[in-house]
Formats: C-alpha cells, structure tokens, sequence
C-alpha cells in the first residue's frame, strides 16, 4: 500500500497558541477509508479544512503524495490531489446536474457517464438545476464534483447532514465502491457511527480536540462501550495497536 496522505503532530485551529485540534498524527493508505467520529465541538471539521488548506495549521507537517504542503496553501492541496465536500456541499444551485459535473471536471477525470454510474438518480436529473434537486440528490452530486477532480483523497465532511438514514445507508456503501475501484482514499465525518464504520477500515475519535480512540472499524465496532467513553472524552485508547 501507498501513503497518500501524512499528517505529524498537527495542530489545528483558528487563533495562534489556541488550537482546537492537537498533535494530530495519521498515515492514510490507498483506497482507505477512515471514520473520522466523535461529537460535535471536537474539530472534526476544523481538521477537514486545515487538512484541505482551507485553514493554515497552526503546527505540524502535512503531505499529500509525498507533497509537502505548507500551511493554508488550498491550491497545492488540490493540485496535490485532495478535494473536500463541505458540509454545506458547495454547488452552484442555478446549474443543472451536467453543468455542475463538468465545470469541476479535471483534465484526467472521469466522464459525467461514469459519476452516472454511481448516482444512476443523477442521470434522471441531468438536465435538473441543483437547486431543485432532494437533499439525497445534492449530496450525490457534491460528490460526483469532486470525483470529477480525480482525487487521490477525499474528504467527506457530514456527508448525512440533513438526510434520512435510510439515504445515508444508500450513499455509504458507494463511498466503499469508490475507494475500492479508483484506490481513492477517503476520511468520512459521520454522525451515523455504526453506518460509518460498516463501510470503513479504519476509525478514529476525536474528544475536545485530542485524538482519544483509534483502530480498525471492526474492532471499534466490536467495542461500543469504548466509543461511548470516547464520545465523553473519558478514553485514552488505541484499539489494535
């Protein structure tokens, strides 16, 4: 396996000398997919962004296929090869769903045939502004932008923000099917902690901003009662290691 993504000892935050996000340490391989858990307020998402270089690190290093990507830099990020779906799932509401696929489409990415083939709903609203599509419909397409873009990871942030379980239990497993056939590596910020980790590798929980539980997402799963402590920041664990 190849290390897509290395973050040592990064802190992340909005002000210098008070980061919400410690010392955060994480090889990601190729066509992993990490559960990023734990509950809101624990910089899950401050993480996301420093990580996309939306946000410069306040300390540590970040690479990105052996890139070194200095703080804040978004560019070299997403030349690097990472792209982050917000929570908000950034489309341009007044462009249909082909319009939005090809704008974010990179010179190597895939066809709008090939995202169709993980979201076939999208290919009945091709011609549909994304404004009026479901919750479910805009989720898919915020993802299928940003496979547009041919990433080496993706970051998924909140991706059941304001969906039904039963839509999140349809779009989890083809998040698996992405980073099974294209080696994409993902990090997945999910509330829908047994959903997340069915379709994850690895997991880990952040608790008031220190990394306090990770493992394989089977033994996390296995193991509720040491999810639950670390939701309430009361776990120093690393399941499996």
């Amino acid at each position: 396996m190849t290390a897509v993504l290395e973050c040592a000892g990064v802190d992340a935050g909005y002000f210098a000398g008070r980061p919400c996000v410690r010392g955060f340490d994480l090889v990601l391989e190729q066509g992993e997919v990490l559960a990023l858990l734990g509950p809101n307020g624990a910089g899950k998402t401050t993480l996301l962004m420093t990580l996309a270089g939306l946000l410069p690190s306040i300390g540590g290093a970040i690479s990105i296929a052996g890139t070194a990507i200095g703080p804040g830099r978004a560019r070299a990020s997403s030349r690097a090869g990472l792209v982050l779906v917000p929570d908000d799932r950034a489309l341009f509401t007044g462009l249909t769903v082909r319009e939005n696929l090809e704008l974010a489409r990179h010179r190597s990415g895939p066809a709008v045939a090939d995202i169709i083939a993980y979201f076939p709903p999208l290919g009945e609203r091709i011609k549909v502004c994304a404004g009026m599509l479901s919750g479910g419909e805009q989720q898919m397409l915020a993802i299928g932008r940003a496979l547009m873009q041919n990433p080496k990871v993706l970051l998924i942030d909140e991706l059941s923000m304001g969906l039904a379980p039963v839509i999140v239990e349809s779009l989890l497993p083809v998040i698996r099917r992405v980073a099974d056939d294209k080696g994409t590596a993902v990090i997945l910020v999910e509330q829908h902690v047994r959903l997340a980790l069915g379709i994850a590798d690895t997991a880990i929980v952040l608790a008031h901003g220190h990394d306090v539980l990770r493992g394989s997402a089977a033994e996390l799963a296995a193991a509720p009662e040491k999810i639950e402590r670390a939701y309430l920041g009361t776990a120093e664990a690393k399941i499996g290691t």
